[in-house]
């Protein structure tokens, strides 16, 4: 898990160097009765479309111009690859205000931490 949160991480925060984005990088844990998410967000319009697809992950994606952003030389859809190869439940989706990597993974009542 901390490998897949901090490859997302590392993802965001190249495509806002790359790209000239100044402001942070979001990230977001939502706790469920029956599973955990960490989604991580980017304020890069386009950013990870055409990389989601290339790598085959699903979820909803917007029309966005994927030549509109620079992704550093392929980096963004390397870094989904290692990300689709660490966690099962991978989400990805972009458009004109940025992306949002959602990841989720089930947690048993055993997990749980008090």
């Amino acid at each position: 898990m901390r490998l897949a949160v901090g490859e997302a991480c590392s993802r965001a925060v190249g495509l806002h160097r790359s790209n000239d984005v100044t402001t942070p990088i979001r990230v977001v844990l939502t706790e469920e009765e029956k599973s955990f998410s960490i989604e991580v967000g980017d304020e890069v319009p386009g950013a990870g479309v055409a990389a989601a697809d290339a790598v085959g992950v699903p979820g909803a994606r917007a029309a966005a111009p994927a030549e509109d952003f620079d992704d550093a030389d392929g980096e963004d859809e390397m870094g989904l690859a290692v990300i689709r190869g660490l966690v099962d439940d991978v989400e990805v989706s972009a458009g004109a205000d940025g992306g949002t990597l959602r990841m989720t993974w089930p947690v048993s009542p055993a997990d749980v931490l008090s």
